[in-house]
């Protein structure tokens, strides 16, 4: 039988025991209840070989949202059956290994923590049994992640949402339509930094470009993608423009790109790119350097872009036209670089 849940600190050391597949709403809630009521906790990841999220990545998730908490992680591969002391003894291998000290409680909320704890000398502390107050499951997550959104914590939401790149030369429409995009899709969109640097940078735009500014400008705007990820109410993202689209500028103000920049574009790599046609009018908005040099910029776009192993399309057109266009490229692609694959219970292993 369990203990009831303390209302103040009861234990010296609790264990929190977990596959985190991904990391949820309910885990938040059992890791915290163990911190209120132990001195110190022990946050015990146990993964499998099969599971498509590495195990260091979830750990990581672990230490940002519980910091207090003493996380270590390792692959366990046993059987699942919690009905067969052999499982069992082949789990507590790697559980007991993992302890840095011997426990006072372990808190769970399923049935399988009395016999942990029995194993191990300790408490059972049953949290929200049946899971009332915290109705979330790691199969419906699974299964569907954006039906389970809200139940998700920000670093989860940032690793499962994709990109979408929107970029094109000067005056093509690429933020009318990464703006027009996310609105369609019911996201958010991240603006270009670029254009920003442009208006405040020292020396105005007559001054030469140097190569640090473009470093600061990748800096500044995967920090605001890192930020918006965190942020977007469904699994996707329009980024108007990003590293590889800076690379290219950086050709154009100042030379060949440094292969650290280069290879900063292809350690960021999005779901898809969707370039922006360069056959409506040019408009000078005062920042822009003339449409002289668009379509020669254009074709290096094009040549880059058929380069690099990211899906990609031109559109062209109306608005609707390169809206419905994009759209229609997008829809086979979202939802696949995220899928979260079978635990092993699920495979029956």
């Amino acid at each position: 039988m369990s203990e009831p849940y303390p209302s103040e600190r009861a234990f010296g050391h609790g264990l929190v025991l977990g596959k985190f597949y991904p990391f949820h709403a309910g885990h938040q809630a059992l890791i915290r209840a163990a911190l209120r009521a132990c001195d110190r906790v022990t946050v015990e990841l146990l993964g499998s070989q099969v599971e498509t999220i590495p195990l260091e990545v979830r750990a990581e998730w672990l230490r940002e949202e519980h910091p207090t908490a003493h996380v270590v992680a390792a692959m366990d591969d046993a059987r699942v059956d919690f009905d067969d002391p052999a499982a069992w003894d082949e789990h507590m291998v790697v559980i007991s290994d993992l302890l840095p000290a011997p426990v006072d409680a372990v808190f769970s909320s399923d049935p399988y923590g009395e016999e942990l704890a029995r194993r191990l000398d300790a408490t059972w502390v049953q949290v929200d049994p049946g899971r009332a107050l915290n109705p979330v499951s790691g199969t419906a997550i699974r299964f569907d992640p954006t039906a389970s959104w809200a139940e998700l914590p920000a670093p989860v939401r940032a690793w499962l949402t994709e990109r979408v790149v929107v970029l094109g030369a000067e005056s093509t429409g690429t933020t009318t339509l990464a703006e027009e995009l996310a609105a369609d899709l019911g996201t958010h969109c991240v603006p270009e930094y670029g254009r920003l640097w442009s208006e405040i940078r020292p020396g105005g735009l007559f001054t030469p470009w140097r190569s640090d500014e473009f470093d600061l400008i990748v800096d500044r705007q995967i920090g605001w993608e890192d930020a918006a990820r965190r942020r977007v109410p469904k699994p996707v993202l329009v980024c108007d423009t990003d590293v590889l689209a800076t690379t290219l500028w950086h050709e154009r103000y100042v030379g060949p790109t440094p292969d650290h920049l280069r290879a900063r574009a292809e350690a960021h790599r999005p779901v898809a790119y969707v370039l922006t046609g360069d056959e409506i009018a040019f408009v000078q908005d005062g920042l822009r350097d003339g449409e002289h040099l668009r379509h020669a910029m254009q074709d290096r776009f094009r040549e880059v872009l058929a380069d690099q192993p990211v899906p990609w399309i031109e559109v062209r057109g109306s608005h609707a036209e390169r809206l419905a266009a994009a759209k229609d490229f997008l829809e086979p692609l979202l939802g696949q670089s995220n899928r979260i694959g079978p635990s092993l219970e699920e495979l029956g292993r």
